[in-house]
């Protein structure tokens, strides 16, 4: 899929969610395609193409219903951190991560002696903001809902003192691997100690799966500290590559999310989605 597709396909998703929230019921496929002045085989064909699943069940995965099944699906990964622990590389659907992190004094130093390459690209969640060094991605924002001109500042705003040029060309090839979830991307983090421990955790949530803000205070052994661990977690500089997406509030409500919650919930429908069409769970409801 083309990358412009891609953003035509995230512009239509999204003006559904809008509808669906402000309805908040479930719409049948003619109704929801008429509310988006669309034919109901375009407004499916659109769906199936991004989602792999009908509107109809992708409305599913917008609800808060889905939100709690995820946590009540939730294997105690975040117990077990897979095998091998928070070890400082995790999987991420079918992506493979690596990380460096910042050392903590070049990260009190605000990013001075340090260049940030920076771009703007589409993306199946909207507007990219993609920032790397020469060691890996070290920021991914989207714009959808806050708009480009806010999202460069906040992004350029966690690193003041570094430099900062303009170079789509040359992260291209590393952001065409991210939305294409092909070969294996080298990540640069760069945060507090304590973030780096809440961003690892969040490695290890799996595509599908979701935790608590509590869980994540409980994996990097700070359970007094869910604050600070939520903070941390809006925090992350690298939205979708570090799933921040999938942690919830107890009970399965959907939280706060940095760049919108429409983005937070396309992200969430759409790995719901992948993850039954993978299984082969959806097929009837994406050929209805």
């Amino acid at each position: 899929m083309q990358r412009d597709e891609q953003a035509y396909h995230y512009g239509v998703i999204r003006r559904a969610i809008e509808i669906i929230d402000e309805d908040g019921a479930d719409l049948p496929l003619e109704a929801l395609a008429a509310r988006m002045e669309m034919s109901p085989a375009h407004f499916q064909r659109v769906f199936s193409a991004w989602a792999g699943v009908s509107p109809k069940r992708y409305q599913q995965y917008l609800r808060l219903g889905h939100a709690k099944s995820l946590l009540r699906a939730q294997t105690p990964l975040l117990d077990t951190a897979h095998a091998v622990g928070l070890s400082g590389s995790g999987r991420l659907h079918d992506l493979f991560v690596r990380w460096e992190a910042m050392s903590p004094g070049d990260y009190a130093r605000k990013g001075a002696g340090l260049t940030i390459r920076w771009g703007w690209f589409d993306s199946p969640f909207g507007l990219a903001l993609v920032l790397g060094t020469q060691k890996g991605l070290c920021g991914l924002a989207f714009a959808a809902e806050i708009g480009a001109e806010r999202t460069l500042a906040d992004m350029r705003g966690r690193w003041p003192k570094a430099a900062f040029i303009e170079d789509p060309s040359g992260l291209a090839p590393q952001v065409a691997d991210v939305f294409a979830r092909r070969g294996e991307t080298q990540l640069h983090l760069i945060g507090a100690p304590l973030q780096i421990k809440v961003w690892e955790a969040l490695l290890n949530i799996p595509e599908g799966g979701a935790a608590t803000y509590g869980e994540i205070a409980a994996a990097v052994k700070a359970p007094a500290a869910v604050r600070a661990v939520g903070t941390a977690v809006g925090k992350n500089p690298l939205s979708w590559l570090i799933p921040c997406h999938r942690v919830l509030r107890k009970g399965g409500a959907m939280g706060g999310y940095h760049w919108g919650l429409p983005v937070k919930r396309a992200m969430l429908a759409f790995e719901g989605a992948r993850r039954d069409a993978a299984s082969g769970t959806a097929a009837e409801e994406t050929a209805a």
